[in-house]
């Protein structure tokens, strides 16, 4: 083992990676839709048409899935290439030093439609750019993960740094949800008539601080100096087999994916849910999401101090029932006879501990499957481990995106809101059925 151990500072340096990369992944996942299939009360134009395929899957659906397929067929790619990389600064850093600019590069022009109005060249423009950013975000954030279970020695060590890679996330989530509010800003004081032209602004201005913020664990962690991983030798696909081999890793990446379909409904749904349901101006999304991820804060001790004391297992079996009972609320948000910024904080307050729980613990489990594997293996494969789980992640931020699209033709207007309100049933399912799965996972005590 190294024979230092990460210092305060480090771990703050390697929690900054996760805020940029999640502030510009949450912009596409919190803006795409609103900004190409708007509400009639946004201010904003439609940009793709609203088609069906086969009557069924409209053409945002088809768009985010095949960008996010694209990307997620590179996840093992990279990973391969990270696990077994020799480069003499590590295995990781170099990787995630080269892919920050092309993923600024691509977010932002992914809001830069060739056409101001509803168009096909609109569509193939958009699934150009998604494809290239998230391969792009893909090539840092696999490395940049593999290093959680390299840069730590213990259980504890591992929840710790996953808190603070969480906690990187959550205010990178609050970030990116505040576009609105930041398009108001310049709006205001740049005197910007347009919306989308306001709107695009703001991207460019997140993304580039985003691009900066990541680059502070390339510059501030010594790879070599806290890490001895040793390239793996595997080829690709065997290395994926044995990866899928492992029992125990199934069941968790299983209840995973499903979280993560559930979540990008919520993320792709914030706005419309806050316009919509509860008819409150799009400004206070922003200000949901910033109360939502702050108050999980809160809960970051109380999962760090239970984890220790009865495992990490229930406290995630527990999260996954407070959520599906969060999502039958969203069904009925706008007809509970309270306020409706009562409803909306109410659901925002509640939200607090299954984000808390399921932001820290998945990462800190997983962490400790590729490090017990390693172990009974000799290879480390960290870096395809969590390829796995970001290909699982991807097709679940893909699938949740394009279940809301689809839902919209079923109404996402005030007065027609039928579709809206369908996804909070389809979460309510995929929170139960994640909560089956990961029931059957088997936590290692002593780890």
């Amino acid at each position: 083992m190294p024979s230092e151990k990460l210092t305060l500072g480090k771990e703050l340096a390697y929690a900054c990676g996760m805020v940029g990369w999640s502030i510009m992944t949450n912009i596409i996942i919190v803006m795409l839709p609103y900004f190409y299939l708007p509400p009639s009360n946004a201010g904003l134009v439609q940009l793709v048409p609203q088609l069906l395929l086969f009557g069924v899957i409209n053409i945002l659906s088809i768009i985010a899935a095949s960008g996010r397929l694209a990307d997620a067929l590179y996840d093992p790619f990279i990973a391969s290439m990270s696990d077994k990389s020799r480069h003499r600064r590590g295995r990781r850093i170099p990787f995630m030093q080269w892919a920050i600019l092309p993923a600024v590069v691509f977010c932002c022009l992914t809001f830069y439609p060739l056409v101001k109005g509803v168009s096909d060249n609109n569509s193939i423009w958009l699934a150009i750019t998604m494809v290239l950013f998230f391969m792009g975000a893909t090539t840092y954030i696999i490395p940049y993960n593999a290093l959680l279970p390299e840069l730590t020695h213990s259980a504890a060590e591992k929840v710790k740094l996953s808190s603070f890679q969480q906690a990187g996330f959550v205010l990178g989530i609050i970030i990116a949800a505040l576009v609105n509010n930041y398009a108001d800003l310049v709006q205001r004081f740049f005197h910007v008539t347009d919306r989308d032209l306001a709107v695009q602004y703001t991207i460019w201005g997140l993304c580039i601080v985003a691009g900066l913020i990541m680059l502070v664990p390339v510059l501030a962690i010594d790879e070599k100096k806290y890490t001895t991983g040793k390239p793996a030798h595997l080829p690709i696909m065997q290395a994926i087999r044995k990866t899928f081999g492992n029992s125990n890793f199934k069941y968790y990446l299983i209840s995973d994916f499903t979280f993560y379909i559930s979540l990008s409904i919520v993320s792709s749904g914030l706005l419309y849910f806050v316009t919509v349901l509860l008819n409150i101006d799009e400004s206070e999304g922003g200000k949901l999401m910033g109360a939502m991820v702050v108050s999980s804060l809160l809960f970051y001790p109380v999962v760090n101090y239970f984890s220790r004391k009865i495992g990490k297992k229930p406290l995630v079996l527990i999260a996954f029932g407070m959520l599906s009972l969060i999502f039958v609320m969203i069904y009925f948000l706008g007809k509970f006879p309270v306020s409706p910024y009562v409803q909306a904080y109410t659901l925002a307050l509640l939200t607090a501990f299954p984000l808390a729980a399921l932001g820290i613990l998945p990462n800190a489990i997983l962490a400790e499957i590729a490090e017990q594997d390693a172990k009974e293996t000799g290879e480390n494969r960290e870096g395809m481990f969590f390829a796995v789980k970001y290909f699982f992640v991807k097709m679940g931020q893909t699938l949740g995106i394009a279940l809301f699209a689809f839902l919209t033709v079923y109404g996402k207007d005030p007065g027609h809101d039928h579709g809206l309100r369908l996804n909070g049933v389809c979460g309510c399912v995929l929170c139960l059925a994640a909560l089956i799965f990961f029931s059957r996972f088997k936590e290692a005590r002593n780890t």
